[in-house]
């Protein structure tokens, strides 16, 4: 090894004072979503409960297909589709609230969906629906990006706060490997979500924007759960029995 690699090894890497409190946002929010490497769980079962199960799936897809279809059907209806994608995202919140479940999920497609509607009724046109959407992926893309690239990987964040050790992730060449690569991974969903997109939304053909927002959406997303999942299982290994 490099003189200039030893200094690196041997530098101690103080963690910028706001590291912390991000990685323990970021860590809690993962827990909510059952993504937690020091849970005793399978990869089957981790995935299917980041995705919410069931009734997450619903959540995420139903008020955007509704839309899709009502505005592919009545193209001059804008009104009426997007009545109806903010009331099914509504009924879901509902739901919550009467079964006392949280309603965060819900709360937040909710608030999503209604944003986007008073973006298209504003402006009138069916395409702008889909615009919070376009600066949300553009948001997390680039800040997953931008923290792999200087090594304070999100991804690391999250995972040291859950497994205890903080920053000290950081001084381990193999852990901050990893984490730069499942950063850049789930940064490129995220732009190839816009690189897909963007130019039909331009094209203003919302049915094929509709469509693949859909197909970009949980199918996409559930494999990439999936790989992080076991890409930090390998660098946490379960201890014995």
């Amino acid at each position: 090894m490099s003189a200039a690699g030893d200094r690196e090894e041997d530098t101690p890497l103080e963690p910028p004072s706001a590291s912390d409190a991000l990685g323990a946002a970021l860590g809690g929010a993962a827990r909510r979503m059952g993504l937690d490497p020091s849970a005793q769980a399978g990869t089957g079962q981790v995935v299917w409960k980041a995705m919410g199960g069931w009734r997450g799936v619903l959540e995420s897809v139903l008020p955007s297909l509704a839309f899709v279809v009502l505005f592919t059907l009545f193209p001059d209806a804008l009104v009426l589709a997007l009545g109806v994608s903010v009331g099914v995202a509504a009924l879901f919140t509902l739901v919550r609230l009467i079964q006392k479940s949280p309603p965060s999920a819900a709360l937040g497609g909710l608030i999503a969906a209604a944003a986007a509607a008073a973006l298209a009724l504003w402006t009138g046109r069916g395409e702008d629906n889909f615009v919070p959407g376009f600066l949300t992926n553009a948001v997390y893309g680039t800040a997953l990006l931008v923290s792999a690239l200087i090594g304070w990987s999100l991804i690391g964040l999250a995972v040291g706060f859950l497994m205890g050790e903080g920053t000290a992730w950081r001084r381990d060449r193999r852990k901050r490997r990893v984490f730069l690569w499942l950063g850049l991974a789930w940064a490129a969903l995220f732009y190839a979500r816009l690189a897909v997109q963007l130019p039909l939304y331009f094209a203003g053909d919302v049915t094929a924007l509709g469509t693949l927002k859909l197909v970009m959406g949980l199918p996409l997303f559930a494999p990439l759960v999936a790989v992080t999942w076991l890409a930090v299982r390998a660098l946490y290994p379960r201890p014995a029995a």
